[in-house]
């Protein structure tokens, strides 16, 4: 099979799709093989590529985590899977870059009636990981403010159409024009401001009326400076370093406001906490099928594996908003039916 293969920690822009087929994974105790036809691009298969992530597969391994696709036909069932092969799934997998993967089927859920392979793969990491941030961590409340930074990336817009669902009041940032429109258009948040501006926080202290946010959302690494703009009991999740650094928070900043920070890290949930997952998981989709969140794709196509390093170049330089998917296998990638 192809397969986009890390051999040695480089950058995935350094990396080729190579002519000659690896062989295809074999399937170990409780896992199907799945066909995958679209996988979800992330910020963090750069880090992992290069060795820089908080999980490492041993080299060599195939990067991408979140796919959605179909049971093989060559799939063994193991005891007590509800799916045969041809059903559409999607979920959770390391190796997501490639034709074929092996999974636990206890990670995949069903792709629901009326929604593409290309939205399913944005679902897995991106979606649950902004409710699980939101919901389960900050405990966000109705009326309440809600800072969400990178408001037009892929979690971003994700959080932001979540934290609207829960009555929240939302400001997203973006770090140009064409991204805050798409925060507005897409995210329907309440502001949006620019945070490459000097003294932004003024302008977040303007917009709630002095008080400061009651939760932040930060998956670029902005905790810091958010500090200067949040409310009294405010609740600050950290869920990446996308901007490249890791703030060292200064603990007296904390005491101040007696606020709280957290992590999320959704990855690790769905293997340590299996019931939160699935609980999670059937809360996305809920909001999903109310039409109340809704997945924002990246409008320029990534076809083929040969080009899941253009669009990991794509999102390192922030020329994406929303979602960006590669397509895996093209002639399959109209709206599934079950």
């Amino acid at each position: 099979m192809k397969a986009f293969q890390v051999k040695e920690h480089i950058h995935p822009s350094k990396i080729q799709v190579s002519d000659i087929p690896i062989p295809k994974p074999r399937t170990e105790k409780g896992e199907v093989l799945v066909d995958v036809h679209a996988a979800g691009l992330n910020f963090f298969d750069i880090l992992q590529s290069q060795g820089k992530y908080q999980t490492q597969p041993p080299l060599p391994f195939v990067l991408g985590a979140e796919l959605a696709g179909t049971i093989s036909k060559t799939s063994p069932i193991p005891k007590g899977c509800p799916y045969e092969p041809g059903d559409k799934v999607f979920g959770y997998a390391q190796g997501s870059y490639a034709e074929h993967v092996t999974v636990s089927w206890k990670t995949l859920l069903p792709i629901p009636e009326g929604v593409s392979f290309e939205e399913a793969a944005t679902i897995p990491l991106t979606t649950t990981t902004s409710y699980a941030a939101l919901v389960d961590r900050a405990n966000a409340q109705p009326g309440e403010w809600v800072l969400i930074h990178a408001g037009a990336g892929g979690v971003g817009l994700a959080a932001c159409q979540i934290a609207k669902s829960l009555g929240c009041k939302v400001i997203a940032t973006a770090s140009s024009d064409s991204k805050r429109k798409v925060c507005l258009k897409y995210g329907k948040v309440d502001e949006v401001v620019d945070y490459t501006q000097k003294d932004w926080q003024k302008e977040v202290m303007r917009i709630t009326g002095g008080k400061g946010v009651n939760v932040v959302y930060d998956p670029v690494g902005m905790i810091i400076p958010s500090l200067k703009c949040v409310a009294w009991n405010a609740r600050l999740v950290v869920v990446g370093f996308a901007a490249g650094n890791i703030e060292k928070i200064p603990a007296n900043l904390l005491l101040l406001k007696q606020v709280s920070v957290m992590g999320v890290y959704w990855g690790a949930t769905a293997v340590k906490d299996p019931p939160s997952a699935q609980r999670i998981f059937m809360e996305v989709l809920r909001l999903l099928a109310s039409g109340e969140v809704k997945q924002v794709i990246y409008e320029k196509p990534y076809i083929g594996l040969e080009n899941v390093n253009v669009g990991l170049k794509d999102i390192e330089d922030r020329n994406v908003w929303g979602k960006a998917v590669v397509r895996i296998k093209q002639e399959e990638t109209q709206k599934a039916k079950l």
